[in-house]
């Protein structure tokens, strides 16, 4: 048995503030990101600071130890996160490479797959992402058409994804894709793992409304790929599918046990309402008062609910469908922050006014972005339909095409 399986959370605990003592970087004066058009260092900060959590025996804390983790519990992880507050972390590798993408190959691939890229992204020497969504498919992503065809030993791929979360920073990716058209949707897709440098793929980045270059879309021109590539079992694709979009879901909502230090992909600050009463100067005021106490409320409720939530799944009492219900609560939140933000702002969230240089300027350009947890995870009404099906019982949504084959099935019409 191995020393990490006896050890109490308490120890690690202590253990972890020492090492982190000594060997993590500080936040401090840290300089922000902004918007990011070259964040080449960001990247390569993020895999060298992995790579001193691995060498340190801090990464990888909840996967198992034959992949290169730890094997310890979400207890020590929990642990490990709240004494990394203040410290500089590989946040940027969170979500989706570990969170999302180590995590369902840790449910789903084969014993080289979990060996070879999970292993390597623990140490640090590889980032993995997801190509899922595609132009023409919106949220209904069983009706993918990027095809995957059999050549003798190989498969071919074509087609075109986008909206694929730092693909352009990533080695590898999990690609799902269509190798049935005979079947009902559901039942003709297969997972890829594909390196993002394999010919015939094209990648562009995709420049959003706040200036953010993080998401890509990628196309693919007959990008040959190995029978090993198949993830799970040839057209049972859909399986590891839904076990991605729980983790997605799980990560997104705050729950996932695969997730290291605290806050987001960016350094570029994103105010909440208590930030911009300080910074507006408003705090005095009774009606923003009320607004910041609105919010620490949902605030705690989320957090609560997170943490029950997750206790819940992993001991069987809810489903994995469960995890809709996080994706949902932080949707909400995360809505009513940005609103609230921008309320307490007020004018100054157009002119930059405040006592603090730059926090209005960062929260008009948050709120730019505020639909996004909308979508994130699948959109919020594909979350309230999950709940109200899989966990209230409640009849399904009709469904035209549901046991029709999928080349009978009518698309762009």
């Amino acid at each position: 048995m191995s020393h990490n399986a006896t050890e109490s959370v308490e120890s690690f605990r202590a253990r972890a503030r020492t090492w982190l003592a000594e060997n993590m970087p500080r936040l401090g004066d840290r300089p922000q990101s902004g918007t990011g058009e070259d964040d080449t260092h960001e990247w390569e900060r993020a895999r060298e600071l992995q790579q001193r959590l691995y060498a340190g025996g801090f990464a990888g804390i909840c996967f198992p130890e034959e992949y290169g983790g730890l094997g310890l519990s979400s207890a020590h992880q929990e642990a490990f996160t709240e004494e990394s507050g203040g410290y500089e972390m590989p946040l940027l590798l969170n979500v989706p490479s570990f969170a999302i993408c180590s995590a369902t190959l840790l449910d789903t691939g084969s014993e080289e797959q979990k060996r070879a890229r999970i292993g390597a992204a623990i140490r640090g020497e590889e980032v993995l992402c997801q190509l899922l969504s595609e132009p023409s498919g919106g949220s209904d992503l069983a009706g993918l058409i990027t095809r995957a065809e059999r050549d003798g030993d190989e498969w071919v791929l074509n087609g075109a994804k986008t909206w694929s979360t730092s693909a352009y920073a990533a080695d590898w990716s999990l690609c799902l894709a269509r190798t049935n058209w005979d079947v009902p949707k559901h039942q003709g897709l297969t997972m890829f793992l594909v390196p993002l440098k394999a010919p015939g793929l094209t990648l562009n980045r995709v420049r959003m409304v706040n200036g953010s270059l993080e998401f890509c879309e990628e196309f693919f021109d007959d990008v040959r790929l190995p029978a090993s590539a198949v993830v799970g079992e040839v057209d049972g694709g859909w399986t590891v599918a839904s076990r991605q979009l729980f983790h997605e879901r799980n990560a997104v909502g705050g729950g996932s046990p695969y997730v290291s230090g605290e806050g987001g992909m960016r350094a570029t600050p994103h105010p909440n309402p208590l930030d911009m009463a300080r910074a507006s100067g408003r705090a005095a005021d009774p009606r923003v008062r009320e607004l910041v106490g609105e919010y620490l409320a949902l605030k705690t409720v989320h957090e609560q609910t997170v943490g029950r939530v997750t206790r819940a799944m992993a001991t069987e009492v809810l489903p994995p469908a469960a995890s809709s219900l996080l994706r949902l609560l932080h949707a909400e939140y995360a809505h009513l922050s940005d609103d609230h933000t921008v309320r307490i702002a007020g004018a100054g969230i157009a002119t930059g006014a405040g006592t603090e240089p730059g926090a209005t300027g960062y929260a008009a350009t948050g709120f730019l972005m505020r639909q996004g947890v909308s979508l994130g995870g699948g959109s919020t009404e594909i979350a309230r339909n999950i709940v109200s099906e899989r966990l209230l019982g409640m009849p399904r949504e009709p469904a035209p095409d549901r046991g029709v084959p999928f080349n009978q099935v009518k698309r762009g019409s």
